[in-house]
């Protein structure tokens, strides 16, 4: 089996070369360019395992390209940009990207960001009937739910919103998505009682409610359930 391709679209040389290195060394191979016309003439001849995409792009922006992929395929998007908008952040999630990164960056965090998306890329598309994350045990057939304490229980719009957060892990799930996902077409923008049942689950799936291990925020944007080796945890 071939190394896995990951397709850099950014305009900063400095930012290509690193990454070029970067993941180089780990293995993967590595195709580079600054425009986001070149890198859609990439994903169509070579098509890559992820895209690590820059927002502020000459010409056509990054916001552009991300749903010009995102309609293509289900490749693994990931944000790399210096720009710091919330708003921005969520605009690209909602275009499908899968997870952002803000310039400047980690190579490590990166890396562990890309091994994720990987993954769950790679996943089988059937659902499994069992989520094990660490101590936390969601049976989706029997619809139980287990920490170290035992048996956890929960009304049906917390197992809900578990389940749904679950089945994306490592992923950021957007105020507005998790809402209509869980609650309906109508919802999405009742951001506060997504916070109530998001405590709510905490108090009662955390070791440390204060210090979520499984549910994760982005500050102004959404929520992540916890991969196993999420960087974000």
């Amino acid at each position: 089996m071939g190394a896995e391709h990951i397709l850099v679209i950014d305009d900063e040389l400095s930012i290509r070369r690193l990454l070029r290195s970067s993941l180089g060394e780990r293995g993967y191979r590595v195709t580079a360019v600054a425009t986001g016309e070149e890198g859609l003439e990439v994903a169509g001849s070579d098509p890559p395992a992820a895209v690590i995409l820059d927002l502020g792009l000459p010409n056509q922006d990054g916001f552009a390209i991300c749903g010009k992929l995102r309609a293509e395929s289900e490749v693994p998007i990931l944000i790399l940009s210096a720009r710091y908008d919330e708003m921005e952040k969520v605009r690209a999630l909602d275009l499908g990207a899968d997870d952002y990164i803000t310039k400047p960056f980690g190579t490590h965090e990166l890396l562990a960001r890309i091994r994720v998306a990987l993954r769950r890329a790679n996943r089988p598309a059937a659902r499994p009937s069992l989520i094990v994350a660490d101590d936390l045990r969601i049976d989706l057939e029997r619809r139980q739910v287990a920490n170290a304490n035992g048996d956890v229980r929960l009304t049906p719009t917390e197992y809900s919103l578990l389940t749904t957060l679950a089945a994306h892990p490592g992923r950021v799930l957007t105020h507005q998505w998790l809402l209509a996902q869980v609650w309906g077409p109508g919802y999405e923008q009742d951001v506060q009682n997504l916070h109530v049942f998001i405590s709510q689950l905490r108090r009662k799936i955390e070791a440390q409610p204060a210090k979520p291990r499984y549910i994760l925020t982005e500050p102004g944007i959404g929520y992540r359930f916890c991969a196993l080796d999420d960087p974000a945890s």
